[in-house]
């Protein structure tokens, strides 16, 4: 399934309630890795993994802190068709409404992540 959803660009286009990347942006975390949304990117949905946490903490990094986040509300993870789920994910109530999360160190996207921001 093709998730066809706006890129975030500079223009301020794309709709969905999240800005990926800013100090408030979600994160869940899924197999004890952490995941920052990136926004609204197009991209494919693969089968469905599991139960993915919504956190609270400062850490977008989701490395380096002593202290875990906090777990509040779940949703479901699927794959992202093409990549490994240590990567990136989609979380949502359904494959329709998924959004794009990927893991991040520090500022860098991984390039499997990026390029999917490049070809919205």
């Amino acid at each position: 399934m093709v998730m066809s959803v706006a890129a975030c660009t500079a223009d301020g286009g794309g709709g969905g309630g999240e800005a990926g990347g800013g100090s408030d942006a979600s994160l869940y975390t899924y197999k004890d890795q952490t995941y920052l949304d990136m926004g609204n990117v197009e991209f494919t949905v693969g089968k469905k993994l599991g139960v993915a946490h919504s956190t609270t903490g400062d850490d977008a990094g989701g490395a380096g802190g002593n202290e875990e986040p906090a777990a509040t509300e779940a949703g479901t993870a699927y794959e992202v068709d093409g990549i490994s789920p240590e990567v990136a994910i989609a979380i949502g109530d359904t494959p329709k409404t998924a959004t794009l999360f990927s893991v991040r160190s520090g500022k860098e996207i991984p390039p499997e992540v990026q390029k999917l921001i490049d070809g919205s």
